[in-house]
């Protein structure tokens, strides 16, 4: 009969440690994000320069953008290349803390 092993002194099995396991996305990858914020200026180059700091070869050809019914405000979907989960993370905080944003998904 075998002695049973103690859990790792963090708590934590090997396997929890290991952030890829917990995700159900496989980098890197294409990841589309969507950003809405109100219709002015600089706007869609807020979000061009955040998206080619986190991801250095984002194309700003491929952004779409969709203008709300009412036309005051500017949906823009991004699409860049994930790397991880801490990038992605750090991508939607930088993308929030943007005055004109509303809303990141």
């Amino acid at each position: 009969m075998s002695a049973p092993t103690s859990p790792p002194a963090n708590g934590r099995d090997a396997q929890a440690a290991d952030p890829h396991k917990d995700s159900l996305i496989e980098y890197p990858c294409r990841f589309p994000i969507k950003v809405m914020g109100t219709k002015a200026d600089g706007f869609v180059h807020a979000v061009t320069e955040l998206a080619r700091r986190f991801d250095p070869r984002f194309d700003a050809a491929t952004m779409e953008l969709r203008a709300s019914r009412a036309g005051n405000y500017l949906g823009v979907t991004i699409t860049i290349t994930a790397t991880s989960r801490e990038q992605l993370d750090a991508l939607y905080r930088a993308l929030s803390s943007l005055p004109m944003v509303k809303m990141v998904l």
